[in-house]
């Protein structure tokens, strides 16, 4: 039996929106067919979900899809935003937008990215993609493989997101597209030298020639979006007493940020068929992305941490269910900050892809791919204050008075935010703040009192090229319709190069707590509102001229701070993967079975570079190259089942052995470590004279074996499906104490008898399951009733659970990334022109990634949230007015009902750790059809 796709499914080929629906060898007869049919009119809201259903229905595998409602248009405003309305997706914010994906709760770092089939580089210091770097407007759909098969060379266990690109050729047509929307956003311009109005343009223009034998296809995509918030972060809660065990905030961070992301993507596809044998695709891709944030605030030390500099003590006025909810800090000091954070990124990504068909039932096909991606980043911390020396600051040295407008007895009510206060002094008046550090936060470099800013500066090179041949043998009798097999290799290679710089007043004096630098006049900017947190004004200027005027001397961190040093590394990987699979086309008790079988065997050879860093007795730093790596091979089989058990009707079973290779950062070779040479003759490892810490180059990949089961129903444009999975987890990768080889350190004489000792590192664990029910519908107004035929409802939801744990012996984990519920809900009208939609994504509470200290990343539990987005619009071609033909309107909000992002922890969702509100987005525009 021969699979015939449906006719709607051949027009959205002839559209051009389901590429790479199908097996290569299938792809020119579709292609064929699709070219003999005429192309439905759909447009908008129903013609994404339409070629969504399409590519879901078809597909062997279990998968999710958005397709573009017309050329250059996405349903929402980015990538991740349009995967998060998915069943079993969900996304986190940052910097209130979505850019990085968890599928079936697991977080970016059990998934993988694709564009047009090919694995893509990161900005990121690991794997997981963040999506904002791809233009939406740029992108025909994506696709997201939830069950994998030995075709797909990126799998992951999470799953599998393929950006898809138009195919001129199959598109048919020529045509020219320009998009341009305005964008604000609703809290205004929160810093003096911010921005709160931008704009998103996009040109994309599709074409064929030579008798539509050649087709290329441009795409350009400029964005300028303003991004503000008002931003709480609580350093922690430490108990009150050791008789009162009540918890009290132990101090806060609060800033107001203004941001603006700049961004260019290039798109561009040479599509080239001059026979029924030949194919050749050439796709190429770059983005250049710019996200500047300028942060202003300050930062109180309170309770206990802030005791003996930030304050002497504090009061307990109230508390509540053993939290501190109302309190005094005494004779208080605040720090002031204006700090500039900034990353500069450029992806670049080429793809060639051809086929030929060797004869009528052999074919081969061989794809070669490059990718690369640069991110320079850094974070600039300006401190400013009313004295130095702590509490020692806060009294005339001479008289013992206490000196006015310095410290100050400072009253504080929790909200739901975090603290409020009320404060004495006029912290925008610049005769009472002046550039310097107030706390003992330096060292022995800078002195003790001497950090007056800090300077992180971080930088990420990834490179993967690969190659991929493949051949394919069709059948034309029997159960297998075809077999394909092949290998590809892929090198990657990935490059972390850290450093940070102490910031010390060129003017310091040790000791003097008046050493500090009055603001000059000509860096003074308008004072920023930090009302929220109950403080009316405070003081701005330009601190990023006053550094690169010369007011401030620098000091290398890695000099005496052993992290810093380690923090630069390498990690090379070069992967070997072969596979056969079998694609499936009979029938079981008259009812048409397809799918496909297969396997993969992947050879991976890792390797990592980095430094081992020691701290000698002055205090300072030294290093030296340490290297690190492995070998492995694993069998990963496969199997996806779509059986039509009725009309319009298949049930999907599927089994699959999946991996997802380690954290690169958790791979670094790098390490601190100590040596004790008074244990040089121990032969005894737990007296070893080597100790350290850091990570494994030796660490395998996460494997799971994992099952899944769907029905799904498809009737008169609606669709219905429920599902349910199981992945049970072979390993886990966790912190534990390990023996570690010393060998590649020198030291001097005598040398050791022991070259091993124990350091505290990665390793694979135990693992555990995690399981889901996901559920979906379509329902169409028509399905109810003609009067309702405008109207539509899609609704999606997943419940997820699991149990991992390290070892045997240990209490189950928190899984990163998994939220127990996930929920999504889309109310749309479209006719006459005229298109509305609301939607909504709720996601229930999950531990998530924040960036930390030096760029850290730093995990901390999410609590759940609901976000909505709304927009209307009007396409011209719908109206009688000929002139406007081609012409469409839109008006689009997000995050409709300010949703605030908000981390905690101690399970106590009290005990706030970020509280973050981004108000709401609102964007006009409209888009011509030439």
């Amino acid at each position: 039996m021969s699979f015939k796709p449906s006719v709607v499914t051949l027009a959205l080929v002839a559209a051009g929106y389901c590429t790479s629906l199908y097996a290569a060898d299938e792809t020119v007869a579709i292609d064929s067919q699709a070219s003999k049919i005429e192309v439905l009119q759909v447009k908008g809201i129903r013609r994404s979900i339409e070629a969504s259903q399409a590519l879901k229905m078809e597909n062997s595998s279990i998968v999710e899809a958005v397709s573009a409602e017309d050329i250059g248009k996405l349903p929402d405003v980015s990538i991740a935003e349009s995967l998060a309305r998915l069943p079993g997706i969900a996304t986190q914010r940052l910097d209130g937008r979505a850019n990085v994906v968890s599928i079936r709760g697991l977080s970016p770092d059990f998934t993988t990215a694709t564009l047009n089939g090919r694995e893509q580089v990161t900005i990121s210091d690991n794997r997981g993609v963040e999506f904002d770097q791809y233009p939406s407007e740029l992108m025909s759909g994506v696709v997201v493989y939830k069950t994998p098969d030995a075709s797909v060379m990126s799998q992951a266990i999470g799953g599998t997101v393929d950006m898809r690109t138009v195919r001129p050729l199959a598109h048919g047509e020529q045509a020219i597209v320009v998009n341009a929307r305005g964008e604000m956003n609703d809290i205004g311009k929160l810093n003096p030298d911010g921005d709160d109005k931008g704009y998103r343009a996009s040109l994309s223009y599709i074409d064929q020639f030579a008798n539509d034998t050649l087709g290329i296809a441009f795409g350009y995509a400029k964005m300028s979006s303003p991004n503000q918030e008002e931003r709480m972060h609580i350093w922690g809660y430490p108990e009150v007493s050791d008789t009162d065990n009540s918890l009290i905030f132990g101090g806060a961070k609060p800033y107001v940020r203004s941001s603006t992301l700049e961004r260019d993507g290039v798109m561009g596809v040479i599509e080239y068929q001059p026979n029924d044998k030949f194919h050749s695709v050439l796709d190429l891709y770059y983005s250049k992305f710019n996200d500047k944030q300028i942060l202003r605030g300050v930062e109180i030390p309170g309770a206990h941490w802030g005791n003996g500099s930030g304050n002497s003590g504090f009061e307990v006025i109230n508390t509540e269910n053993g939290l501190v909810t109302e309190g005094i800090l005494k004779n208080q000091k605040v720090l002031i900050r204006n700090d500039i954070n900034e990353m500069d990124a450029d992806v670049v990504s080429v793809g060639w892809n051809n086929s030929y068909q060797l004869s009528e039932n052999w074919s081969g096909e061989l794809d070669l791919s490059y990718s690369k991606a640069d991110r320079e980043s850094w974070g600039y911390e300006n401190y400013a204050g009313t004295s130095r020396n702590g509490q020692a600051g806060c009294d005339d040295p001479v008289t013992g008075d206490p000196r006015p407008n310095v410290c100050q007895d400072m009253h504080f009510v929790m909200g739901p935010q975090g603290p409020i206060f009320t404060p004495g002094i006029d912290y925008a008046d610049p005769t009472n703040i002046r550039l310097g550090g107030q706390f003992p936060w330096g060292n022995s470099v800078v002195g003790t009192d001497g950090q007056d800013g800090f300077l992180n500066i971080a930088n990420i090179k990834d490179e993967l090229a690969a190659i991929r041949v493949s051949a394919t043998r069709s059948f034309h009798h029997g159960a297998i319709s075809s077999v394909r097999f092949g290998v590809n290799y892929s090198e990657r290679s990935k490059d972390r190069e850290d450093e940070g710089f102490y910031l010390r007043l060129a003017s310091y004096e040790a000791g003097n707590p008046d050493s500090m630098t009055s603001i000059p006049p000509q860096y003074l900017l308008p004072s920023v509102n930090m009302g929220f947190i109950g403080f009316n004004s405070v003081i701005a200027y330009d601190s990023m001229a006053l550094l690169r005027d010369g007011y401030y001397d620098m000091f290398a961190q890695s000099d005496t701070v052993q992290d810093r040093a380690t923090a630069n590394w390498g990690v090379d990987e070069k992967v070997t993967t072969g596979f056969v699979m079998a694609d499936i086309d009979t029938e079981l008790f008259d009812k048409g079975l397809r799918g496909n079988v297969g396997l993969q065997v992947v050879h991976t050879d890792q390797s990592s570079t980095g430094l081992a860093a020691q701290t000698d007795a002055n205090g300072m730093v030294s290093t030296q190259p340490s290297s690190g790596g492995t070998t492995y091979t694993e069998v990963l089989p496969s199997l996806n089942l779509s059986w039509a058990v009725a009309d319009s009707q298949q049930v999907r079973l599927a089994a699959a052995r999946t991996l997802a290779r380690p954290r690169m950062d958790q791979m670094n070779a790098g390490y601190n470590y100590s040596y004790d040479a008074s244990k040089a003759d121990s032969t005894d490892i737990d007296d070893s004279p080597w100790s350290g810490g850091g990570g494994n180059p030796e660490l395998k990949p996460w494997m799971a074996w994992q099952y899944d089961v769907s029905y799904e129903v498809y009737v008169d444009g609606n669709a219905f499906a429920i599902g349910a999975f199981y992945k049970d987890l072979e390993n886990y990768v966790y912190e534990e104490t390990i023996i570690g080889d010393f060998s590649d350190i020198s030291v001097p004489d005598p040398q050791p008898k022991l070259t091993q000792g124990y350091l505290n590192s990665f390793a694979n664990g135990e693992g555990g399951y995690i399981r889901g029910i996901e559920a979906s519908a379509h329902i169409t107004g028509k399905w109810l009733s003609d009067s309702l035929a405008p109207f539509g409802l899609i609704i999606n939801g997943a419940l997820n659970d699991s149990e991992v744990r390290e070892t045997k012996d240990s209490d189950p984990t928190t899984l990163p990334g998994l939220s127990e519920k996930t929920a999504n809900a889309t109310f749309y009208y479209e006719d006459y022109g005229f298109q509305a939609r609301i939607s909504a994504r709720y996601r229930s509470d999950f531990l998530g990634e924040v960036t930390g200290v030096s760029f850290a990343r730093d995990k901390r539990y999410v609590l759940e949230e609901t976000v909505v987005d709304a927009q209307i619009g009007y396409d011209f071609s719908e109206s009688s007015i000929e002139a406007l033909y081609g012409l469409s309107i839109l008006f689009q909000v997000t995050n409709l009902t300010d949703q605030e992002f908000v981390t905690y922890e101690n399970g106590d969702p009290r005990q706030v750790k970020d509280h973050q509100t981004y108000g709401r987005n609102y964007m006009a525009g409209f888009s011509y059809t030439f």
